[in-house]
């Protein structure tokens, strides 16, 4: 049986790819796994089921530094933005087997149009689940505050946008103060979407409420931007217990987070533009009630001093009326007093010449005059036999004298 040895076999494998691979091949794939070491990047790259997470093919890639810096050059920054972990990628390369260190394939180029067009394709699935989760409209739903004064802001601290946000609601011309708390999270690059999805879990069990949040990142490449398509970051927002407002990006930009977010803004200037003019509508809006009850109020005191003056006007005209009735009364009572007061006397007269006939006709002279006597002991009248005794003295009293006796 004919045998060959490690070497022998690797440095066939060698010969045979460099003779059918000569040239560069475009591959696409997935960047699985990503290292860098001296400029070198380091990548594994995998290709996965259509409709799943398995992986079906593994390779090994490297995109040495001079090659790195070329494609910089030609790139710029938006390379860096491919070359992370779990980017789809389109990259012609250069398989290279060595008899040590194996199969692996040496990075020539990026296609970043490529990766730009499977984003797309990301994003459209990204949009597709949340509106099957019912996910659009759910931060919309919320209420928010007529002032808002308390804010939560994710954004990186370095950012441009977010200094271009502070300043506007800093500076603004009407003096309006806000409470504002940074939530530090980054806003390009590899972790941005977990960052900034791990922010908005923060601020929801935050201990004090807020009255809003604002998401803001400045303009940039398409790929600069990725993290505001990701499903984890438009979920966060959606699920988020306070209006979120979001201001990222250029006014050509439309990430999926403007889909989700409560008030989608074009960028952090608007975003703070925004708030400023909310506040002054609530301010103009006071001072419209203000006015309005200042307006109601003195209508109120106008209709109430009218009310106080007719109320003067009748009463004086009623003690007129009363002083005049008073006045009338009097006069009739003056008039009529001395012919009611003759009438009186007439009446008493009369009454009392009636008296002093019945008293005359009661009198005892009246009664002797009739022919009785009046029969008297020490000077009181008898009325009665009984009360007499034998040896009593009394005196008979006649309409013309008077006789002594005494009884037996």
């Amino acid at each position: 049986m004919e045998k060959h040895s490690l070497f022998e076999l690797n440095r066939y494998l060698r010969r045979a790819i460099a003779l059918n691979l000569p040239n560069g091949v475009w591959v696409s794939c997935e960047i699985n796994q990503l290292g860098q070491s001296r400029g070198h990047y380091y990548l594994t790259l995998v290709e996965k089921e259509a409709e799943g997470e398995a992986i079906i093919a593994q390779a090994e890639a490297v995109l040495w530094s001079r090659q790195h810096k070329k494609l910089q050059r030609q790139l710029g920054r938006e390379l860096q933005l491919v070359l992370r972990e779990g980017t789809q990628v389109l990259l012609k390369v250069q398989a290279d087997f060595h008899e040590r260190y194996g199969l692996k394939y040496i990075i020539e180029e990026v296609d970043l149009s490529y990766t730009i067009g499977q984003l797309e394709l990301q994003r459209r699935a990204v949009r597709e689940q949340l509106e099957k989760e019912g996910l659009l409209y759910l931060n919309k739903q919320l209420k928010l505050p007529t002032a808002v004064q308390r804010l939560a802001i994710v954004s990186a601290a370095t950012a441009a946008g977010y200094a271009d946000f502070m300043q506007q609601l800093s500076q603004n011309e009407y003096g309006y103060r806000f409470s504002a708390r940074l939530y530090n999270a980054a806003v390009q690059g590899q972790y941005a979407a977990d960052e900034i999805a791990r922010q908005l879990k923060a601020i929801e069990q935050a201990a004090r409420p807020f009255d809003a949040v604002a998401l803001v990142r400045g303009g940039g490449a398409r790929l600069d931007l990725a993290a505001f398509d990701e499903y984890k970051v438009c979920k966060a927002i959606a699920q988020c217990p306070f209006p979120v407002i979001t201001g990222v990006g250029h006014e050509t930009d439309e990430p999926l987070v403007e889909l989700v977010a409560h008030t989608p803004l074009k960028t952090p200037t608007a975003a703070a533009a925004f708030l400023i003019d909310r506040n002054l509508q609530f301010e103009a809006h006071l001072l419209e009630l203000g006015q309005g009850l200042q307006r109601r109020a003195m209508s109120t005191l106008r209709e109430a001093n009218l009310g106080l003056e007719q109320h003067a006007q009748a009463i004086a005209l009623l003690a007129r009326q009363g002083v005049d009735r008073q006045q009338q009364a009097v006069g009739f009572l003056s008039a009529q007093f001395p012919a009611a007061l003759n009438r009186q006397l007439q009446q008493q007269s009369t009454r009392l010449g009636q008296l002093e006939q019945l008293f005359e006709l009661l009198s005892p002279e009246a009664t002797l005059r009739r022919g009785y006597t009046l029969t008297l002991r020490n000077g009181a009248p008898v009325r009665k036999a009984s009360q007499l005794k034998s040896g009593d003295s009394i005196t008979t009293r006649f309409i013309d004298g008077e006789q002594k006796s005494t009884v037996e």
